[in-house]
């Protein structure tokens, strides 16, 4: 696939988007217009990360001031969400990664690093030491945890490395561990949820989450735990984080070699109605490039070239190239039944960092 030529579509439209959302925060695109400001809905809520996320994986590649001017002004707008934290939860990753941390890597503000480190401290108060995991959102699930937060424990490793405290490492690795033993299944597979005793630690059941029941095989959760134990590889090197990532992703890439490289929602799902997830796939196109950086050189084309066929199948088949409209990668899939085939701004994340991979040009934000 030429890398190049899709990045030269990708800078076109979002260069075009930035323009129009000046500053607001987007997510859903509603008949091709982002009609919604997160910020006026929720400025919390868990996506509100991924936009920053874009521009800064711009910036650092283009120089457009365009893009780190808009990304650096959201991650002002953080502060507030820091100050009232009851409201933030599992996904302080997702927030603080794409904005705080992502600046702080690329420009050095130290006011970034304060915020960064911020968010680390209130990710690692959520520990939970009897079941060894952080616990997933608020409200009465003291018990929970979600695959969804393997891609946010980096935020932990940053700290431990930034501020040269083993806690926060320790806290990643333990939570990590507990993934492996309890959200990993024999085949590859997950379960998007585990709940356990928060006094005793002991595992009480799996409920379903967002797929199609419990038991079956939601794809983004399968994308997370595909990329996520792969990063969990990278920071700590530790192999049984890499054989759980190569299991993940052996069982993500045989489903969606079934229906075009592209995966539906739920691979366990009846097979009607169809329903997609272009995000999981992206997501998990990057998960296969970073365990193709990972791996011996004998093994670094089946991840590599499986990402490839994935990113190149959503561009060829779910993506809208048109500079009048919102939204890249279309029939995103929230969860079953709930906001399904629309333009997601995390799927449009996914599918730029895959890109810029390809293209050795990628910013490790994780």
């Amino acid at each position: 696939m030429d890398a190049e030529k899709i990045f030269e579509k990708l800078e076109t439209k979002i260069h075009a988007e930035c323009m129009r959302l000046g500053e607001r925060i987007p997510y859903i695109a509603e008949d091709g217009a982002y009609r919604n400001d997160m910020r006026d809905v929720k400025l919390s809520w868990w996506t509100n990360g991924f936009w920053p996320g874009i521009l800064w994986q711009m910036y650092q590649c283009t120089k457009d001031s365009i893009y780190k001017n808009a990304a650096e002004h959201t991650e002002q707008e953080f502060d507030c969400i820091l100050e009232n934290f009851e409201a933030l939860h599992h996904d302080v990753g997702f927030l603080f990664l794409h904005t705080a941390v992502a600046d702080y890597r690329i420009t050095g503000n130290p006011k970034s690093r304060v915020r960064g480190l911020h968010a680390a401290n209130i990710l690692a108060g959520r520990f939970n030491p009897s079941g060894n995991f952080i616990r997933a959102w608020n409200d009465d699930k003291t018990g929970w945890m979600i695959v969804d937060c393997l891609m946010n424990v980096p935020l932990l490793y940053w700290a431990e490395k930034e501020l040269k405290d083993p806690r926060f490492g320790e806290i990643a690795r333990r939570h990590t561990d507990t993934a492996v033993r309890y959200l990993q299944r024999p085949d590859g597979s997950c379960n998007h949820i585990a709940v356990f005793d928060p006094v005793t630690g002991e595992a009480v059941e799996f409920p379903a989450g967002q797929g199609y029941k419990e038991g079956s095989s939601w794809s983004r959760g399968q994308a997370w735990s595909v990329y996520g134990f792969a990063l969990g590889y990278r920071y700590t090197g530790k192999r049984e984080y890499l054989d759980a990532a190569k299991r993940a992703a052996h069982y993500f890439m045989a489903n969606a070699a079934q229906t075009g490289f592209v995966s539906l929602l739920d691979f366990r799902a009846p097979a009607q109605p169809v329903y997609w997830d272009t995000s999981a796939t992206a997501c998990a196109a990057c998960g296969l490039l970073e365990i193709a950086d990972a791996v011996d050189e004998s093994e670094k084309m089946l991840y590599r070239n499986s990402a490839e066929k994935m990113l190149e199948a959503l561009e060829e088949k779910h993506c809208c190239w048109n500079i009048e409209k919102d939204g890249i990668l279309q029939n995103g899939s929230v969860a079953y039944d709930k906001q399904v085939h629309v333009p997601l701004i995390y799927g449009d994340y996914f599918l730029v960092e895959g890109i810029l991979r390809l293209m050795g040009k990628g910013f490790m934000i994780w």
